[in-house]
């Protein structure tokens, strides 16, 4: 060993494994494909609270991944090293929407394909999958379900307000009852024939309805 190979420097060795421009144009592209999967996000979200951070994250892990998979394939030792520490990552943020799995995957997929220098295939599959996801998530159905509560104080008042509500809605199946000192609780989904929803009003109207609610939900039931 000489004095030379004693201040010898691996890290600097690896300076320049990747060109500038090779990282340039990799991280602008990810850059750029991730506002794309952002303004997808935007255009298909249908919950009820808009979290912009979530969309930057979908930036940011496009560009993050393509830093990451850039650094692995410069190096065969350094890809062993990485996979070793990102095994003990561990995430604990719960998704709340099941569509949000897809974005972040497609943000992670996007980082790494452009990494691996498959430029057409990440910007075309990018396309493809955003155009699909605005045709498909953006189509309105015309069967939506719709939940509907409603409140009678004895028996009578509920067969009344049962044969009324199938009279003016398409479809009616009953999730639940509850009776108690107070009344009864009747919980109905329903399809609509049309977007009118007087017929609520006229249950209200009716003796011995306490109330009625129209609620519209996504289809999950929990009771």
């Amino acid at each position: 060993m000489t004095f030379n190979d004693i201040f010898k420097s691996n890290f600097l060795e690896n300076v320049a494994s990747v060109s500038i421009f090779d990282m340039v144009l990799a991280l602008g592209l990810a850059f750029g494909l991730g506002v794309f999967i952002f303004f997808v996000y935007q255009k298909t979200f249908s919950g009820v609270m808009y979290s912009s951070s979530f969309g930057v994250t979908l930036i940011a892990l496009a560009m993050i991944s393509t830093l990451v998979i850039l650094a692995v394939t410069s190096n065969v030792v350094l890809s062993l090293g990485m996979v070793g520490a990102l095994s003990i990552v561990r995430f604990r943020t719960a998704i709340k929407e099941p569509l949000d799995i897809a974005f972040l995957f497609w943000s992670i997929a996007v980082g790494i394909v452009l990494a691996a220098g498959m430029i057409p295939l990440a910007v075309f599959g990018s396309v493809l999958v955003g155009v699909v996801l605005l045709l498909f998530v953006n189509r309105k159905s015309r069967d939506n379900p719709y939940m509907v509560v409603i409140n009678c104080s004895n028996d009578s008042a509920e067969t009344e307000a049962c044969e009324s509500l199938k009279e003016h809605v398409k479809k009616s199946v009953i999730k639940s009852k509850t009776v108690s000192a107070n009344g009864i609780e009747l919980h109905y989904e329903v399809r609509l024939k049309s977007e009118d929803t007087s017929f609520i009003n006229a249950l209200t109207k009716k003796e011995g309805v306490q109330n009625a609610v129209l609620v519209s939900y996504n289809g999950d039931y929990l009771g």
